[in-house]
């Protein structure tokens, strides 16, 4: 009987299906959405979700500065990871809400969807209003506490990852109004609880400039003896904590102070910063630009002073305007001629500087991070207010509006030339088929997820770099020299330069327009440059190359940086590579224990160490020589310093720079190549004095340097 159970339930094939009952339905209360998926609240649990959290307490303080009930916001890091922000509004209400029966503190301070922004008249316009956001805040944190001023009183709440740990109660008594909340982010949440508090000058910079009149300060008490900040019942510690790093915010001129701080090392086109400040449709719409000789743009949009780093209907009105404004002003005063093409909107943003903020009564974001605002009469009333006002500014501003004309104008050539120049490279690298340039030692493999490129520098390392790779999969495009500048030069001229044609060809990828990652021929592109000045340099170039008109590339995951070795390290039979100078040190104390060298003798070859070092040069084979000790030449230890990746012979590079097996590589993601690219236009701009502040801060730093 048991036999026969047995193979019938071999025989059956069938799947029991789960259950899918209304058992089986999940009603998540409460916050606990929020812990949940934390990220369709603030964006990431990275470093940007973190400091949304602090965005999103301010914008609560901002909202009641907005309103005209309060002047001043401080912003505190403390020790342990926590944020203190208090502003002098008129305080979170305390009183029972009547709908969820407890204190409205609690009601907004643990409900999703409850704030003052849902209705009635307390707000005119707000970001965050004690709603959605503060919430959200209070969820992701292993400790939240909420002060309120107001009555007269000092009321207290404190919470734990959301709930409550005791009712709303008066603690003190207050002659002041404002509230104050202090949390600590969970651990359990982000990744890191580590804030950046550059980055939170920067925010809260840009939020004074949005708001005149307002005092925003900032002060890093991450140091600080918590003792002494127990128990205060201050609404603001700036009094207490002098000594520690701090910034304050002051603007009275808007919009145009804010454009003139952008701009600040940038060479104007024009003198006469353009503002508009105007209500539409009951939307406050403020507007300013400015252009630059740069070609890069910079378009900064807010809604309610939120930052909406995506843009929306709000920039897509501004837009709009701007383009139809100077088409229609170019016809009419023979900029253009009536039978040649319109300015696109490419054309009219060129080295545009501009700020575009509005203000209105129900926002509506899109996703909880705010990124874009989806109102269309945001769209309606900014494009109707830059319509009107830019095209009074260019008829009452001739000089202004014709150095302005005459920058888009040549931005409309060179994007023409420009589409000329990448036609005949794809019709060069279609002609050409799979030949590709010459100087492109292809691998043998057609598919793309398997094949690499490494772009090195010079024919000696190409030399090296093809005898050393793998046929099969690995391809070798060697550049001469340092390539174009990209940052500083349209996409015209690039297109000129040999090298860089070489490389999008090489790629299969087209560029601007034409781009198409799907056609890209390699799915893993290394920057392989030599470990000196100039390979930085070049790195630093292809990275900004990338960045600014090979963007998906880098999002892809498709581009890497080589990691070739510093340092040969060899001992009798013994051969070891560092890839940088502590490691080549503790490679050497390695070998100097493995050969049993005492605590003692180390300290009397110490002493020799300095009179004889420049006797104890070891002789190597290729490469820079390296300076060793008496210890290590006693030891028989030579090191070998690899300048350049053509002092490598083939297998070395092979060895610890190519094959997948051993080499250590590091991809770029956009963060990197925003950085390098920030670097670069240091280093390499117009501007003397941040280079000059940057050579200076970093001199000491210096090590390996080439002269």
């Amino acid at each position: 009987m048991k036999k026969k159970e047995i193979k019938a339930k071999e025989n059956d094939t069938t799947k029991p299906s789960p259950s899918y009952e209304a058992k089986d339905i999940y009603v998540l209360e409460g916050l606990e959405p929020v812990r949940k998926r934390p990220g369709m609240y603030i964006g990431s649990t990275g470093a940007d979700g973190l400091h949304h959290l602090i965005w999103e307490v301010v914008d609560n303080s901002l909202d009641e500065a907005m309103g005209g009930f309060a002047n001043e916001v401080e912003v505190v890091l403390l020790p342990s990871s926590r944020v203190r922000v208090a502003d002098n509004g008129r305080g979170i209400p305390v009183g029972i809400h009547k709908q969820t029966k407890v204190s409205a503190l609690e009601t907004v301070m643990t409900t999703l969807h409850a704030g003052g922004k849902f209705g009635g008249d307390s707000y005119k316009i707000s970001g965050g209003l004690h709603g959605v956001g503060v919430s959200v805040v209070n969820a992701l944190s292993t400790f939240l506490k909420a002060e309120v001023h107001r009555e007269g009183g000092l009321f207290e709440q404190e919470y734990q990852r959301g709930k409550p740990r005791a009712k709303v109660k008066k603690t003190a008594s207050s002659k002041q109004t404002g509230t104050v909340v202090t949390f600590e982010p969970d651990v359990e949440i982000f990744e890191s609880v580590k804030f950046d508090f550059d980055r939170i000058v920067g925010h809260l910079r840009q939020q004074a400039y949005l708001i005149s009149k307002i005092k925003i300060r900032i002060l890093d008490a991450r140091e600080a003896d918590e003792k002494k900040l127990s128990g205060k019942n201050d609404l603001y510690l700036e009094s207490k904590l002098e000594s520690f790093p701090s910034y304050s915010f002051y603007f009275e001129g808007g919009l145009k102070s804010y454009i003139k701080y952008l701009n600040q090392e940038e060479e104007a086109i024009h003198e006469n910063i353009f503002i508009a400040e105007k209500e539409q449709e009951n939307i406050f719409v403020s507007l300013a630009f400015q252009y630059i000789s740069d070609i890069q743009g910079k378009e900064m949009s807010f809604a309610n002073n939120i930052y909406t780093p995506e843009g929306g209907m709000h920039l897509t009105g501004f837009r709009t305007a701007l383009t139809r404004v100077l088409n229609d002003y170019a016809k009419k005063n023979n900029f253009l001629k009536s039978d040649e093409d319109n300015l696109v909107g490419d054309d009219a943003r060129e080295g545009l500087t501009a700020v575009i903020s509005v203000k209105l009564r129900e926002p509506q974001f899109e996703g909880q991070t705010k990124a874009r605002l989806g109102n269309p009469p945001a769209k309606t009333a900014t494009e109707k207010v830059m319509g009107d006002v830019f095209a009074d500014y260019l008829e009452n501003n001739p000089q202004d509006a014709r150095k302005i004309l005459d920058k888009v104008i040549l931005a409309k050539k060179a994007r023409q030339a420009a589409k000329a120049a990448r036609e005949t490279v794809l019709r060069k690298g279609a002609l050409e088929g799979m030949t590709l340039p010459g100087k492109l030692a292809d691998c043998s493999s057609r598919q793309a997820e398997l094949s690499e490129i490494f772009i090195v520098e010079g024919d000696s390392a190409g030399g090296s770099a093809k005898q050393g790779r793998d046929r099969r999969f690995q391809a070798i495009l060697p550049l001469r020299g340092k390539i174009l500048n990209v940052e500083k030069s349209r996409l015209d001229k690039i297109l000129t330069s040999e090298q860089i044609r070489n490389l999008i060809i090489a790629l299969g990828t087209g560029v601007a327009e034409e781009f198409d990652i799907a056609r890209i021929r390699y799915h893993k592109v290394f920057i392989m440059t030599d470990a000196d000045v100039d390979g930085a340099h070049i790195r630093t170039l292809l990275l900004t190359l990338f960045y600014r008109y090979l963007p998906q590339v880098i999002s892809s995951g498709f581009l890497y940086i080589a990691q070739p070795p510093l340092y040969k390290i060899q001992s009798g039979k013994t051969v070891k590579y560092a890839f940088s100078d502590e490691e080549k040190d503790k490679i050497v104390e390695e070998i100097k224990k493995t050969k049993g060298l005492s605590a003692k003798s180390q300290k009397e070859d110490a002493k020799k160490q300095k009179a004889q070092e420049e006797e104890a040069i070891e002789e190597t084979e290729g490469g820079e020589e390296e300076k060793s000790s008496v210890q290590e030449k006693s030891f028989g230890i030579s090191i070998q310093r690899y300048k350049g990746l053509g002092e490598m012979n083939p297998e070395q590079l092979w060895e610890t720079t190519m094959n997948p097996a051993n080499r250590v590589i590091k991809r770029v993601d956009v963060k990197d190549a925003a950085e390098a690219d920030k670097i670069f236009d240091v280093l390499m701009g117009s501007e003397v004095l941040p280079r000059k502040r940057f050579i200076q801060t970093y001199a000491k730093e210096v090590q390996n340097l080439d002269i």
